[in-house]
């Protein structure tokens, strides 16, 4: 997950971290959270804060490698922390995550049980799930022939110079490495490197490697094809009907984002009361009408619009799935994709 940061809601996040500080907020719980960028309807913060009687100092990060640096860092307590999944696992393994007293989080119940128990939290102890979708391709039916399905489309010469990949390391190894054939959580070195190469090749034919840009990119026309992630493709086509979303039959990435307390935390009891009222349904749905993601809650998932329901992005069919893995926590294998994206993008 997975949003794109933008000024202004850089300059929100500082304005709510400046309240939170003021003389007449000294007295109440100061609840840090780290989230994404637009990742959030933001009324919701505040109306968590008139009914609780707590202050939220919100602060955004752009990737999940960013938020793993932040919290680390030790520069800010984090009370919750919503990411994604192969950091998280990392996390985890790493005993930087407590375990959740689900009894203050009611509406867990509502989280549909194929979420509930993952890859990055087997035993179900330290997470509530938040948004899911997929990783594929967004591109411009009135540029590009056909009905495309393959990987192939983004190393496609006829598309030169409108070509747009993310600048983001395993989002855009992992559709080289689905291209090759390869897990997107290989730890072979020649997979890796030849991954890489699949990728220098590339560049030329590479507008930009971006992250904030591309939905308002490809929205503008700017650009024939995008890697992109799902929610925000669903919400590229609200806006523009020429733009259609597909899952490489080669087979993609399949996440999920996830809240979580970090030891760091001072206010657990709090965060785990946030984490409920993100939970209930009715704002669930506003956060599903903001992000345009994928729900994991199985009361709101009735009730969204008969648009969203029917697309893609939003909800995959079990055959799109099939063809789908989530990226893991490679542990110490991540200096090697580190040392090859940098060596990506230095050509």
């Amino acid at each position: 997950m997975k949003k794109s940061i933008i000024a202004a809601v850089i300059a929100l996040s500082l304005s709510l971290s400046f309240v939170g500080c003021s003389s007449s907020n000294k007295d109440k719980v100061v609840l840090n959270v780290l989230n994404y960028g637009e990742y959030i309807d933001m009324g919701l913060l505040d109306e968590f804060e008139k009914t609780h009687d707590v202050k939220i100092n919100y602060e955004i990060y752009p990737t999940p490698e960013d938020m793993y640096t932040k919290v680390k860092s030790g520069a800010t307590n984090f009370d919750l922390i919503i990411s994604s999944d192969y950091m998280i696992e990392r996390l985890i393994n790493e005993g930087w995550v407590q375990e959740l007293n689900y009894e203050n989080i009611p509406n867990y119940q509502y989280i549909d049980e194929d979420f509930r128990k993952t890859a990055y939290d087997p035993d179900g102890k330290y997470t509530v799930p938040y948004f899911w979708g997929t990783l594929g391709i967004l591109y411009d039916t009135t540029k590009v022939e056909g009905t495309p399905t393959s990987w192939d489309l983004l190393w496609d010469k006829e598309y030169s110079g409108q070509i747009l990949m993310m600048d983001s390391q395993r989002d855009s190894l992992g559709a080289a490495l689905k291209k090759l054939g390869y897990s997107l959580n290989t730890t072979n070195e020649f997979e890796l490197e030849e991954a890489k190469q699949l990728l220098i090749q590339q560049k030329p034919l590479v507008l930009a490697y971006v992250v904030d840009e591309v939905r308002d990119m490809m929205i503008g026309g700017e650009a024939a094809v995008a890697l992109l992630w799902s929610g925000e493709a669903v919400a590229a086509m609200g806006e523009n009907e020429n733009l259609a979303y597909y899952v490489p039959e080669e087979g993609s990435n399949v996440w999920v984002d996830a809240i979580f307390i970090p030891k760091t935390a001072t206010h657990k009891k709090e965060a785990e009361m946030f984490i409920n009222f993100l939970t209930d349904k009715d704002n669930t749905l506003r956060n599903i009408d903001y992000v345009w993601y994928s729900t994991v809650h199985k009361e709101a998932i009735k009730e969204v619009e008969e648009f969203l329901f029917d697309n893609p992005g939003f909800n995959p069919s079990d055959d799109i799935l099939e063809r789908t893995e989530m990226f893991r926590d490679l542990g110490d294998s991540l200096q090697l994709y580190y040392r090859i994206w940098t060596e990506i993008l230095a050509n």
